[in-house]
């Protein structure tokens, strides 16, 4: 497979998300340290990647932002997320287990605000700008066409959207939570031609899930 560097810039970022997830899973298990701290890497070794290869991501430079009510929308799509993400949690409609269940609560059950302060943080700035561009930048294009860059989101099929959803969905517990995720964002970036539109939807579910999580004290949705 010979894929363009504009391609590994957007496959290169997700991968070492997905190492680092499974180096914290190993971590929990072996008792090293205290795995959770592993999530802060992320935010200095993932988001570095992002930030390198930024000037390449023409579809998330100022140019390409939200217009007008897009705003809203992308807003409302995030929060309407949310709250099937929360509902969607019967026993059926999960598989398997989170790699690393992420629970930051110090030994005496008092919550620990510094790693609440990066888990929001990564998920709410870091994950949507980095998911979107691995699944909808890239993905969703390539397979409509090996040259993505080329393929305005507009013009991408049904199959590759069921594909790069259904791919989403083996990342993600919540099988049928990821599945409304993925076509939710998927269908605002097809529609509106804006990625940012699709990470910005992302962002919202995510912080307002993170809030709503700290909130109740529901960490397996963390």
């Amino acid at each position: 497979m010979n894929l363009s560097p504009a391609a590994w810039a957007r496959i290169l970022p997700f991968l070492l998300f997905l190492g680092l997830l499974a180096l914290r899973g190993v971590m929990a298990d072996l008792g090293w340290l205290d795995a959770r701290w592993i999530y802060a890497l992320n935010l200095l070794l993932v988001g570095g990647l992002l930030a390198w290869s930024w000037r390449g991501f023409g579809e998330l430079h100022r140019q390409n932002r939200p217009q007008g009510r897009e705003w809203l929308w992308s807003v409302a799509l995030g929060l309407a997320v949310f709250l099937a993400w929360i509902h969607l949690d019967a026993p059926w409609m999960q598989i398997g287990e989170p790699t690393a269940p992420f629970v930051p609560t110090q030994a005496d059950g008092r919550l620990d605000w510094p790693l609440i302060a990066v888990r929001w943080l990564g998920a709410t700035a870091l994950v949507p700008v980095m998911e979107e561009l691995f699944w909808r930048s890239f993905v969703m294009r390539w397979l409509e066409h090996p040259q993505f860059e080329s393929v305005p989101p507009q013009r991408v099929t049904i199959k590759p959207v069921l594909m790069a959803t259904f791919a989403f969905m083996l990342v993600h517990p919540l099988w049928l939570a990821a599945i409304v995720a993925g076509a939710a964002y998927a269908w605002i970036y097809m529609h509106t031609g804006r990625l940012w539109n699709a990470v910005i939807a992302h962002a919202v579910t995510n912080g307002a899930l993170g809030l709503w999580v700290v909130a109740t004290g529901n960490w397996q949705f963390w």
